[in-house]
């Protein structure tokens, strides 16, 4: 059974319901999944895990939610070779369509960075309608992208497509 480590961080609950989302979805796959909210876990628990998801919320003007800031330093500072990791992002593409998902490519530059295999990116822009983003990365996003304040009634569909997308990529 392909096991996978899904770390998140959610201020107001909005990832946390599409993580729970997404690891009902891929248990319902045969996938076991642990859940962890970063804000209650050592962020060396990822190093326990060979197939990962990390997801995150972009707040304001590009940052990141309270609890990954908080261990941002130390996520900087795992070895990530040998790891795929999946990412996810939550934003508001109205209000804040010049960092949209900024979160997400914070957190994917620094694991590419410490020699992570991203998968689940190449995540289509359509559909959406935003200025500027971190989390492009050769015209696509870098993960699944989900907006609850605009576009809640595609989520479901999203986090489907997205799940077929990477249930492969993992071992």
């Amino acid at each position: 059974m392909k096991r996978i480590g899904l770390f998140y961080g959610s201020n107001t609950g909005n990832t946390e319901k599409i993580a729970q989302d997404i690891t009902n979805l891929l248990k319902e796959q045969g996938f076991e999944v642990d859940l962890y909210d970063i804000a209650d876990v050592d962020v060396s628990k990822i190093n326990e895990y060979k197939n990962i998801i990390i997801g995150a919320s972009t707040w304001g003007k590009g940052d990141l939610p309270d609890a990954w800031e908080d261990k941002l330093s130390d996520f900087s500072e795992l070895n990530l070779s040998g790891k795929k990791i999946a990412f996810f992002g939550l934003g508001d593409q109205e209000n804040y369509s010049d960092t949209f998902v900024d979160a997400m490519g914070i957190l994917a530059d620094i694991a590419i960075k410490n020699g992570a295999t991203i998968v689940g990116d190449n995540w289509s822009t359509d559909g959406y309608n935003f200025d500027e983003s971190l989390a492009l990365k050769d015209g696509a996003f870098v993960g699944l992208v989900i907006d609850e304040d605009n576009q809640d009634e595609l989520t479901a569909q999203r986090v489907k497509k997205w799940i077929d997308i990477i249930k492969n990529s993992f071992d």
